[in-house]
């Protein structure tokens, strides 16, 4: 048809599968008595309960593209309450909160030297590759190992226990890098969340308006910008 109307067929045509739910594909008409309510999964009613950054993100994360996947109200609970509340929120909001009991507020620069320019730059090169190979669920896992990382490089050095100094403004300045390093990953998953993230660590403009793979480098926060709390991104869900 493309060819017809003399227009320039697209080069490459990517098919995704299809969803199941109890085993059976969701564009089907379910019969009565069906173990499924579709209701319950259906796309609206998923947008208005979790938001539709949430629900983008497990379905990329959880199915691979182009593979038939099983969908359930029940691993969507979990995936969102392990991946986003537990992980990401987490992060954010911590992060926010010992920034403004220890420095005032004002988000600290990353260490030039710090440890996790390792796993930020892992992430980097991992997303930049699911992305290229239609595959995001390689680079969503990518990207949430930088996450886990960051959260575990807060564990270990605890600066809310700590008294405001370097050490408490390096460890601050690192997450709040790797917050603005995820930001610009996300965003093909997760736009609004990565807004988010940008405007509340004190960043302006939209997320990524320069090339990912340059924009994402490690030590590009500033410091100096102040770091505002907010609402919980991804309040935890009790279903």
């Amino acid at each position: 048809m493309c060819m017809a109307a003399g227009i320039e067929p697209p080069a490459h045509v990517f098919v995704h599968g299809w969803l199941l739910a109890g085993g059976q594909k969701l564009g089907k008409t379910m019969a009565a008595g069906a173990v499924v309510n579709v209701t319950d999964i259906a796309p609206s009613t998923l947008v208005a309960d979790f938001g539709v950054d949430a629900v983008r993100y497990h379905l990329l994360r959880e199915v691979p593209l182009g593979a038939d996947g099983e969908f359930s109200l029940e691993g969507m609970v979990a995936r969102y309450n392990s991946d986003l509340a537990n992980n990401l929120g987490n992060l954010v909001s911590r992060v926010a909160t010992v920034v403004g009991s220890k420095c005032g507020g004002v988000g600290p620069a990353p260490d030039p030297a710090s440890a996790l320019q390792s796993a930020a730059r892992d992430a980097l090169a991992g997303a930049d590759e699911g992305w290229e190979a239609f595959a995001p669920h390689r680079a969503l896992e990518a990207t949430w190992r930088l996450i886990g990382a960051a959260n575990a490089a807060l564990e270990a050095a605890e600066p809310w226990k700590q008294e405001p100094g370097p050490l408490v403004d390096a460890v601050l300045g690192d997450a709040l890098e790797v917050l603005r390093i995820v930001s610009l990953l996300i965003a093909p998953a997760m736009p609004s969340t990565a807004q988010a993230i940008w405007a509340r660590i004190g960043l302006d403009g939209p997320v990524g308006d320069r090339p990912v793979l340059e924009a994402a480098a490690w030590g590009q926060y500033p410091g100096g910008l102040p770091v505002e709390r907010g609402e919980p991104l991804f309040p935890r869900r009790r279903d």
